[in-house]
């Protein structure tokens, strides 16, 4: 479990994660292989609630406008899944990126809290922990291994470059 930048109480105030503008949204969580399987054995997620690119399958926004994700409970804005969250969540306002090939670790812009505390020391301390941790040789090759977890996100800050392991070697 990856430690969290942002507060829970923060996150359960806020209206903006879980909540995407179209169906087939960038931002919706890809899954890991492995998380794809934890999910239907672990969960009761059926199988048709996740796409063949990887993705859980976004569902109408009961409360209005766009969609959501089929695990967010929205009377209180919890997830039903929280303490196993796929690792795209998990990581979230933090993303994997790819920019002019190149695997960047990048922050998304539109989280208020981000915006917020960006320039702080605690966000510092974060960035340096998460880059370590996505730096170790377990995680480089879990990235390279589940390549559908690299996006091209718009509007995101650069942090650092992930160096995953060359398959040549």
């Amino acid at each position: 479990m990856i430690k969290q930048f942002v507060p829970s109480e923060f996150c359960l105030r806020c209206q903006g994660c879980c909540r995407f503008r179209e169906a087939n949204s960038v931002w919706s969580p890809c899954l890991l292989d492995i998380e794809i399987q934890d999910l239907a054995d672990r969960q009761g997620v059926p199988a048709v609630a996740i796409s063949l690119d990887r993705r859980i399958q976004l569902v109408p926004n009961p409360k209005g406008e766009g969609f959501i994700c089929p695990l967010l409970e929205c009377e209180n804005n919890h997830c039903r899944i929280y303490n196993l969250r796929p690792f795209e969540c998990q990581l979230y306002p933090f993303l994997i990126n790819l920019r002019k090939d190149k695997i960047l670790l990048t922050l998304d812009l539109n989280c208020p809290y981000v915006a917020e505390k960006i320039n702080s020391q605690e966000a510092k301390d974060y960035i340096a922990y998460l880059t370590h941790f996505l730096n170790t040789p377990e995680q480089l090759e879990m990235i390279k291994d589940n390549p559908q977890i690299i996006q091209a996100y718009e509007e995101v800050r650069e942090i650092v470059e992930l160096k995953l392991p060359d398959e040549n070697k």
